[in-house]
């Protein structure tokens, strides 16, 4: 059985597997990480080894509490991985891409893929049938970026939830804002996807991150949509890191 901490900057998931299963999935405040891994290590007592993802704030403390409760692996750039990096700057790539690409390479062995990771930012990774990582883009901002920026920006324009826009054409503030906002993601993430298949035709596409569920309805594109993608490469390196 294996724990899988997924350090955000403000939020942390902790994902508890078992044969490739999913047990146990929660989000936690990056302050209670250590009081929740402990409840989950009385609840699982057969969990041994735990990996640790971190794009945030974990403390140097709580790493080494977590080290006395399990056998710990920090995901880093020195870690082995199940694929070919040809990054041109492998230590500066993000953990959260390496363990996308982990999972594209154990679901969809010996394919073309393009991972898109639609969270607080816009991620592309491609791995090619050659288990090679060539690398992607960084797009910023996300669905919940663009619309923040727009009312922190601004002076007068209003913080939104998101949602589908009935048109195209806005017929009013709000809606001139979904539209836009909404719009503006769906034809990035397609034009990308077109650029791909002009040179990969045999290409398959994979959509992660929070906007998963939202974003996926609306692709004019042929995807597989998983909101759990990214903790399933964590389980896959930490798994091939315990051999």
């Amino acid at each position: 059985m294996y724990l899988i901490i997924d350090v955000g900057n403000s939020f942390v998931k902790l994902a508890v597997f078992e044969n490739d299963t999913l047990k146990s999935k929660q989000v936690v405040k990056l302050n209670d990480v250590i009081k929740e891994v402990k409840s989950l290590r009385k609840k699982y007592l057969e969990i041994e080894k735990a990996i640790i993802s971190s794009v945030g704030r974990l403390t140097e403390s709580d790493t080494l509490v977590l080290s006395t409760l399990f056998d710990l692996t920090i995901l880093n750039s020195e870690t082995k991985l199940p694929f070919t990096n040809l990054y041109q700057t492998p230590k500066t790539l993000g953990v959260d891409r390496m363990a996308l690409v982990c999972a594209a390479v154990k679901q969809f062995p010996k394919q073309n893929t393009l991972i898109i990771d639609a969270g607080t930012c816009i991620t592309y990774d491609f791995v090619n049938a050659n288990n090679e990582y060539l690398g992607g883009a960084i797009s910023p901002p996300g669905l919940r970026m663009r619309y923040a920026s727009l009312n922190n920006l601004t002076a007068n324009l209003p913080l939104l939830n998101t949602e589908m826009p009935e048109s195209i054409i806005g017929d009013s503030t709000k809606s001139s804002i979904h539209s836009g906002v909404v719009h503006g993601v769906l034809n990035e993430i397609d034009g990308n996807i077109a650029d791909y298949k002009e040179k990969y035709l045999d290409l398959t596409i994979i959509l992660t991150g929070g906007d998963t569920n939202f974003l996926s309805k609306q692709l004019k594109s042929s995807i597989f949509a998983n909101s759990n993608f990214l903790l399933e490469g964590l389980y896959y390196i930490l798994k091939f890191n315990s051999i």
